[in-house]
């Protein structure tokens, strides 16, 4: 009985494996539509713009406050004729093939970052202790994943990856708290 409850366990964790890489890459793909949207609402505004004056803003606009701080009217007035020699607008509605090889990247990450919670499951035949080994990974796996993001963010690497182990602490409690409910 065991043996048949660890696999049922195992089955479960590659399935949601799958499904959160599978999940996240769609997330990503609307990413990119949504970054498409953006880009042709702002060609829109552009085109638009009733003066060149109007036209700087819109592409100050676009750019991240740092740079678009950093550039002078005659700077801006550059870019705005550059612009005006485009001949294809920016496209809001087709995915390119790299975004889509985008998506395939994060479902393949997302399901090997995920994997070694289930590892425990592969070895173990006794599903509490199989369990406790997975949650320990997972606890880990949080910490790290926070540690890394705490460098990438130039937050106290530490600090963010304690953060995230109470936050995935807390999820997962509010989790079975609500499980048991049902």
């Amino acid at each position: 009985a065991d043996r048949a409850e660890v696999r049922t366990m195992l089955i479960g964790a590659l399935g949601c494996n799958f499904a959160w890489g599978v999940i996240d890459g769609i997330l990503y793909l609307m990413g990119c539509l949504a970054e498409h949207g953006r880009n042709f609402r702002t060609w829109r505004a552009f085109q638009r713009a009733p003066s060149p004056e109007a036209a700087h803003r819109v592409i100050a606009d676009a750019l991240p406050p740092v740079v678009a701080a950093t550039l002078n009217s005659a700077a801006l007035e550059s870019i705005r004729q550059k612009l005006l020699e485009l001949r294809n607008p920016p496209r809001r509605t087709h995915l390119r093939k790299d975004e889509w090889l985008g998506a395939l990247w994060v479902f393949v990450c997302v399901f090997i970052t995920t994997f070694p919670v289930a590892i425990p499951f592969i070895f173990m035949h006794d599903v509490p202790r199989a369990m406790r080994v997975s949650n320990a990974i997972a606890i880990v796996l949080l910490f790290l994943t926070g540690y890394a993001f705490g460098r990438c963010a130039d937050y106290r690497p530490w600090l963010t990856g304690i953060a995230m182990v109470v936050l995935g602490s807390v999820l997962v409690g509010m989790t079975i708290a609500l499980a048991e409910d049902v």
